[in-house]
């Protein structure tokens, strides 16, 4: 599992010309997952994801989570996350999970995160999707399992 978190002022998913998912000041995670793993992954993920400290303190030090700080977390499938890009001038797919492991998970991950943390939009898994987003900073993190 691995989630590239981007630290955001605003971030939006638009799909067929129509915005499906917005959020301002906080985090975009792009998720993707690998078929060895497990629906018991899902709390660490949640918990990294939102737990992550990406935002400054009073001293300037990146002390601050998505939680502590109040900001939304829009999550967005990204299946190309799981790509084996060690040899060659092409991605292998071959240890992603399959479309539907992949959604369950996904939806599994989306439904943890808003029990944890109320302000949580989502992208649509499968879609053709166009994200937008200012980062700020630019921060970002890759998180594994």
């Amino acid at each position: 599992m691995i989630a590239l978190l981007q630290r955001t002022i605003e971030a939006r998913v638009d799909i067929g010309g129509r915005t499906v998912a917005a959020i301002d000041s906080g985090v975009l995670a792009l998720v993707g997952f690998h078929k060895d793993d497990s629906p018991a992954q899902i709390g660490r993920m949640a918990e990294r994801i939102l737990g992550y400290r990406l935002f400054a303190d009073e001293e300037g030090k990146m002390n601050r989570s998505l939680v502590d700080t109040g900001g939304a977390l829009l999550l967005v499938p990204q299946f190309t996350l799981a790509a084996d890009t060690d040899r060659g001038m092409r991605a292998s797919f071959s240890s992603a999970a399959p479309p539907e492991a992949g959604r369950m998970l996904f939806e599994s991950l989306c439904e943890e995160c808003r029990e944890q943390h109320g302000q949580v939009e989502t992208g649509e898994f499968g879609a053709d999707m166009q994200v937008r987003l200012i980062n700020d900073g630019p921060v970002t993190f890759v998180l594994t399992l």
